[in-house]
């Protein structure tokens, strides 16, 4: 009787399965998929030994403002007042504690993923030699800001075509000393920001259709913008070099850092800074001992399973995760890690601070460095974090 009963499971079984599978398979062929995923071949993630290994350093950050302000990505310091600009569109000032909202580039509602375009969502964040904040919005451009004031001022529109392109998602920018040039990241001209999950699984340079992910050059005297380098993927945060010779770019999807040269004899020239990184890196600031701070929200583990290196090449199953789950609930696929680096200016890694569940520290976008502290932004967690650097 057994040898029936588990003929008859089998069969029933098998009947299952094929009467989910089919239909399945049928939506999927059927669906259509918002992504044109391309193969990337990345390296073996590098091992996480040495100066990489895991520790919880991290965790020893603090909560500032909790539940006070959401996703404070970058961060900046005029004296002793702090500067973030945050999800809901705003830039606030927090001075003696106190978050107070000087200026917003876009206009309300404000609230969920979908109104973020007319919203805006001031993103990289700079001060000019004059203390005026230089804002990158990710929907509206480029903008000068007065701190004191709250007055704005637009320097490059994400409405005016570079090279017949339209901006859609301007990320990071970084600006000489004296004030005269800025150099800022455009990410994607297809997708815009609430869409960087396709930007990231897509993995094309954008440079297959006619929109290129750009590093561009604004000169606030002439107000020309120049495209310096094309075809990058998810160029990302932006740092000049101390000496300021060089700039650095972040590329996201390939998990390193190229560097761009605009003065000196390899002017116009680009190479790579550092390959294959642990994570994937998103904003870039100088650290005090002229190395730079390094901020990854998600890290490709070594030894462990990272899920961007297994569907690196695997674009048919990108492609199924995108027709039948939405980005925020691919989001939660992925693992809480957050991982900081210090890199000399060579781009030997010198430190990193780790926190390998995200508990105190989530989705970590800058490390700014001030007075002895790392202050922490985040493009999603409500503080911002921060880290006494004598005391990890």
């Amino acid at each position: 009787g057994s040898t029936y009963s588990s003929k008859v499971f089998r069969v029933t079984f098998l009947t299952l399965a094929v009467s989910v599978a089919v239909p399945l398979l049928g939506v999927t062929v059927l669906l259509d998929c918002p992504i044109d995923p391309q193969p990337i071949s990345l390296k073996e993630p590098p091992l996480l030994t040495g100066v990489l290994e895991p520790n919880t350093k991290l965790r020893k950050a603090e909560r500032l403002w909790e539940n006070q302000l959401v996703g404070p990505e970058s961060i900046v310091n005029i004296g002793d007042v702090l500067f973030t600009g945050t999800a809901d569109g705003k830039i606030i000032k927090i001075e003696d504690g106190e978050i107070q909202t000087i200026a917003r580039i876009g206009h309300g509602p404000c609230g969920g993923r979908e109104d973020e375009p007319t919203c805006g969502r001031p993103l990289g964040m700079r001060v000019g030699p004059n203390h005026t904040l230089f804002v990158a919005d990710a929907y509206y451009g480029l903008y000068e800001v007065d701190p004191d004031t709250g007055e704005t001022k637009m320097l490059v529109s994400t409405k005016t075509p570079i090279e017949g392109q339209k901006l859609s998602f301007v990320n990071d920018l970084t600006v000489t000393r004296d004030g005269r040039k800025i150099y800022f990241t455009d990410s994607s001209s297809k997708w815009q920001r609430q869409d960087y999950l396709f930007l990231l699984m897509e993995g094309t340079d954008d440079g297959r259709q006619v929109s290129p992910s750009l590093l561009l050059e604004y000169d606030t005297v002439t107000k020309e913008v120049k495209v310096l380098m094309v075809g990058l993927r998810f160029p990302n945060g932006v740092q000049l070099s101390p000496p300021e010779d060089f700039v650095l770019v972040q590329e996201t999807t390939m998990a390193r850092i190229r560097r761009y040269y605009v003065s000196g004899l390899m002017k116009g020239g680009a190479d790579m800074f550092v390959e294959n990184m642990p994570g994937l890196p998103d904003n870039i600031r100088l650290s005090s001992s002229g190395g730079y701070w390094v901020a990854m929200a998600a890290v490709r583990p070594n030894p462990g399973f990272s899920l961007l290196d297994f569907l690196s090449e695997k674009t048919w199953i990108k492609r199924m995760i995108f027709k039948l789950l939405s980005q925020e609930t691919v989001t939660k696929f992925v693992p809480k890690y957050s991982l900081v680096v210090e890199l000399s200016e060579t781009g030997s890694y010198k430190r990193s601070f780790h926190d390998p569940t995200g508990v105190s520290v989530a989705y970590v976008s800058e490390a700014h460095e001030h007075n002895g502290h790392l202050y922490l932004g985040s493009f999603r967690s409500p503080y911002i974090g921060r880290l006494d650097l004598q005391h990890v």
